[in-house]
């Protein structure tokens, strides 16, 4: 193990690798270990963007989703950069040698947080002139979103807060994408639909892999069923 000195705080250089859970679109898990991604900023949980024609939707779920898929059964390497000042370990974490900080950037589903880092300006300004996710519609820099500002009509979901345990989410306010992707007890990847008769009490939990739809087609396409009974 190597020390690395960064901001005037010693650090020791570390990787840890192995199955990684979503906590949402620029945190990790590996193995009880939490890793804040080094240079991105993704949406809040609770946060609502606007797509390309103006209707809101939940930009900070998806981001979680959108990574969730990515990284789906594959082992993720996190190298640890520095501690931050909640005394979490913010990271590199690569998907065999692709890097998915940068990758969050280029797909659009997180902004080059330049307060801290550099490294990914490139990217984003790639992801904004292809108006790639959250770069589709207006939204607010997440670093603003969580000082309070709001895109005009943007209504917060009701209990917005964003959790870093179990956030189990709910339909947001405004949004379509309220098929419930759940994964049972024997691995099955299930998805309900609202007014189906396990819907209401079915939570997702993407910490675990599980998330929301906005179609059917969109649940089968990601690997889903429907309830066999």
């Amino acid at each position: 193990m190597v020390a690395v000195a960064f901001s005037g705080a010693v650090v020791a250089a570390e990787t840890i690798t192995g199955r990684a859970s979503v906590i949402d679109g620029d945190t990790l898990d590996i193995r009880g270990t939490r890793f804040r991604l080094q240079g991105v900023d993704t949406p809040e949980s609770a946060q609502m963007c606007g797509d390309g024609s103006g209707k809101n939707y939940p930009c900070g779920q998806r981001a979680a989703f959108a990574l969730s898929d990515k990284i789906g059964q594959g082992n993720v390497s996190c190298e640890v950069i520095e501690k931050d000042r909640y005394g979490r370990s913010v990271a590199v974490c690569r998907l065999g040698a692709e890097d998915l900080n940068r990758w969050l950037v280029q797909q659009g589903w997180g902004m080059a947080y330049r307060q801290y880092s550099t490294a990914y300006i490139r990217q984003e300004e790639e992801a904004k002139a292809a108006k790639r996710g959250i770069w589709a519609g207006p939204f607010t820099p997440p670093w603003e979103w969580r000082n309070g500002k709001r895109e005009r009509g943007e209504v917060p979901p009701p209990a917005a807060v964003k959790s870093h345990s179990r956030p189990d989410i709910k339909p947001a306010a405004g949004s379509d994408c309220r098929i419930k992707g759940n994964i049972n007890r024997k691995g099955d990847r299930v998805y309900h639909v609202p007014g189906s008769r396990d819907y209401d009490r079915t939570a997702i939990d993407p910490g675990s892999g599980e998330r929301m739809f906005c179609s059917e087609a969109e649940a089968r396409a990601a690997g889903w069923r429907a309830p066999r009974n």
